[in-house]
């Protein structure tokens, strides 16, 4: 990846976390503020990750939970476990992967989806929100 495409993806990279913060509440980012351009991990309270990739995927949205090298597992991922993630919130986990051909008009959709998702498994989720 060169510097230009490295700035481009990392444009769209936060501009994904900023459409999410705007759209999905109790989400909070995952992770330090200097990272891979390409990738973006979130926890989003009150709902099951692998639900949501479920969901999610029958809608045409592609993403995973936990790490590139374990996204199979049903665990919460060890990485945020070892980074001190509480077990509950590394469970709610996502992660985007973001590449060069990715479009702000595929951020907005993928945003959109995930908000629908997350709003209908909140309602029956075991884990319920604390008002």
């Amino acid at each position: 990846m060169d510097d230009e495409e490295r700035e481009r993806v990392k444009y769209l990279r936060d501009y994904l976390w900023k459409r999410l913060e705007e759209e999905i509440e109790d989400i909070k980012l995952n992770g330090p503020e200097e990272r891979h351009p390409a990738n973006l991990n979130v926890t989003i309270r009150y709902v099951e990750g692998e639900a949501v990739v479920i969901q999610l995927d029958l809608l045409g949205v592609s993403v995973t939970t936990g790490s590139a090298c374990f996204s199979r597992k049903l665990e919460a991922s060890y990485v945020l476990r070892a980074m001190g993630v509480p077990y509950e919130d590394a469970h709610g986990s996502l992660r985007f992967g973001i590449s060069r051909f990715t479009t702000e008009k595929e951020i907005d959709e993928a945003v959109s989806r995930l908000k629908e998702v997350v709003e209908r498994l909140r309602k029956i989720s075991p884990l319920g929100r604390k008002e």
